[in-house]
């Protein structure tokens, strides 16, 4: 909860009520981001003495890390580090609306993907941005809070791929275990909890364009559906890792409740460098860390646990020696397990800057969002359009394959936003779009209403790979995502544009005067706007990640020469070690992936409880 409202109130209206430039409001956001006197102060203290060794060290406090250290902290025989190369969270972060500011701070870690000339060609360096949490809480900090689990198919085939209990008969009791649901038309359904850690909401806020984007989803055929229930395919408002309207991070849901356990450490600003292996005997026996130019050395008795995410994570174990044998060897790394570390490297995309004409004032604009009555309705109610997260209205889930199955396995996701990218000029920032697209396509619509929908692949047929550059823990290493390698990747973000044509061209959304913005994107200008050739040429140069990087440490049996890790989730060939976040996915679920992670989370706790002898 949102602590000492006199203060706060002060603070957020002088920061936005008195800049006239967005440029300001920026500045304003980063300076209250980075300040540590406005950390929230449950969550769990620097520790300022560790001890030599502990029974598990967890690497990553994102949303993985969080879970586990909670979990394993239950026994307090346990003694439990978990270590953080980011910084504190802190009450800024807690606003839904701010969601896309906060990668402008030093809580991102900033990733790009290497340059291309097949995908984020219209973005700056032609690369895509990848932000990623460096923060207590990491990507559960940053993200836009919607929380999707996917679909029961998703669950089952990774077991039919022979990882045995990730069923989704395995799995549901995980989701539920996580869930503190407040929806309360749907509380009594047998997917949901409401005793978890987790709040799972509604936004108390939504706009009229939402209404109407929901209603002409109907008008074409589309039922209103609880996509975490019994079925996916349908349309709904979001649901969202929020309480009351503020962002429910996985740091606020699970670490602060377990602050005071005496047997919990964490370790902020500390850069895990290497994990520590016994090169004869491939026992794990700790990790090195770096802080504030110093390097220090800690033991784990059990295991060290590595969460730190689909590009940290195998970053990590490359430069600790375990990966591809002749990658390893090119940059001078001792190799202690060959294995296929990087590969398999998966993320949802859309189709960006997809944007609608409105003629009625009913879209999300920064300029009406930062007001002093909507200010005033947050901070005394939680309310109003600052709990809008970062802009993110509505989702439609769609099957092509099956379109008239309703509880079909849907291969695309519409989502919905309530403005556009001229609705707050920073949005163009995210996703790095250059000065000459801006220019020539938004520049002359920002006086005006608007709305944007990204046709977004649900599950992609092309995977890339992350590779080190350097065997120098600070350099970032080299992002290969190979979107639209396979060509019915495009196929389906096509047929997703032309499905958003058909629902915008409802009664409900022509009642607002909906028209699609016609500009043509810098370098598609030679095919007719719309066509099949326009929109593949758009998806190439505005190429939008959704956020969901998954699979370098790809889960399987013994005998998936690909696997990493084994069904429960142990690195191969290496003892005491095990991988626990996206980065173990087989293949991407049909979700935004935060919830899954959660799950994975609660249930690799689950494991590391029952190999060792205590009753999960």
């Amino acid at each position: 909860m949102i602590r000492s409202i006199f203060f706060w109130r002060c603070l957020m209206i002088s920061v936005f009520i008195s800049s006239s430039r967005q440029q300001s409001i920026l500045e304003g956001v980063i300076k209250l981001v980075m300040e540590g006197e406005y950390q929230a102060s449950s969550e769990p203290e620097d520790a300022q003495r560790l001890y030599a060794e502990y029974d598990f060290i967890v690497v990553g406090a994102g949303t993985a890390g969080c879970v586990i250290a909670n979990r394993l902290s239950e026994n307090p025989k346990w003694k439990v580090l978990l270590i953080e190369a980011g910084r504190p969270e802190n009450y800024v972060m807690d606003l839904p609306i701010v969601a896309n500011y906060l990668q402008f701070t030093e809580s991102n870690w900033k990733y790009k993907t290497e340059p291309s000339d097949k995908y984020c060609m219209g973005l700056d360096g032609q690369q895509c941005n990848w932000p990623r949490g460096k923060v207590i809480g990491g990507s559960s900090v940053l993200n836009y809070m919607i929380y999707t689990r996917g679909n029961r198919r998703d669950y089952d085939n990774w077991e039919k791929l022979g990882n045995t209990g990730w069923s989704f008969a395995d799995v549901l009791p995980y989701f539920k275990k996580v869930e503190n649901f407040t929806i309360d038309e749907y509380k009594n359904s047998e997917y949901h909890n409401d005793k978890g850690y987790l709040s799972v909401s509604y936004p108390p806020y939504k706009s009229k364009v939402a209404d109407a984007i929901i209603e002409a989803s109907q008008q074409n055929g589309f039922p209103y559906v609880d996509y975490n229930g019994a079925t996916q395919v349908g349309v709904s408002r979001l649901q969202v890792s929020m309480r009351d309207g503020v962002r429910e991070s996985s740091s606020r849901a699970y670490l602060h409740p377990a602050r005071n356990r005496s047997n919990l450490h964490v370790k902020k600003f500390a850069m895990v460098t290497k994990i520590l292996i016994d090169p004869t005997t491939k026992q794990t026996y700790g990790v090195e860390f770096e802080r504030f130019g110093r390097f220090y050395s800690i033991k784990a008795s059990k295991e060290v646990i590595l969460s730190s995410g689909a590009i940290n994570s195998p970053q990590l174990l490359m430069l600790s020696g375990i990966g591809p044998k002749k990658h390893l060897k090119e940059l001078g790394i001792p190799v202690l397990k060959h294995a296929r570390v990087g590969f398999n490297l998966m993320d949802h995309i859309a189709l960006g800057g997809l944007t609608f004409m409105i003629d009625k004032p009913y879209s999300l604009r920064i300029e009406r969002i930062l007001t002093t009555e909507s200010l005033g309705m947050y901070l005394n109610h939680h309310k109003g359009p600052i709990s809008v997260p970062g802009g993110c209205e509505v989702l439609l889930f769609t099957d092509f394959e099956h379109p008239n199955d309703t509880d079909g396995y849907p291969d695309m996701e519409l989502l919905f936003q309530g403005g556009s990218l001229v609705s707050d000029p920073l949005l163009r920032k995210d996703f790095g779009i250059t000065d000459q697209i801006y220019e020539k396509v938004y520049k002359p619509i920002e006086p005006a209403d608007s709305f944007m929908v990204f046709p977004m692949l649900m599950r992609p047929k092309s995977s890339g790979r992350i590779m080190l550059k350097s065997k120098n823990y600070k350099v970032k290493p080299m992002i290969f995502p190979n979107y639209f390698a396979d060509k019915k990747d495009m196929d389906t973000i096509l047929k997703g544009v032309r499905l958003v044509l058909n629902i915008t061209s409802q009664p409900a959304l022509q009642k607002l005067g909906t028209k699609i913005h016609t500009l043509p994107i810098p370098g598609c200008e030679k095919y007719t706007f719309a066509s099949d050739e326009y929109f593949n040429c758009m998806a190439r140069h505005l190429t939008f990640t959704i956020y969901h990087q998954s699979g370098t440490c790809k889960m399987g049996p013994k005998s998936d020469k690909k696997a990493v890790v084994d069904p429960r989730l142990r690195v191969y060939g290496i003892k005491g070690l095990r991988v626990i976040d996206a980065s173990i996915m087989p293949v991407i679920p049909a979700a935004h992936t935060n919830a899954p992670t959660f799950m994975i989370a609660e249930k690799g706790a689950d494991m590391i409880k029952e190999d060792w002898g205590m009753k999960a």
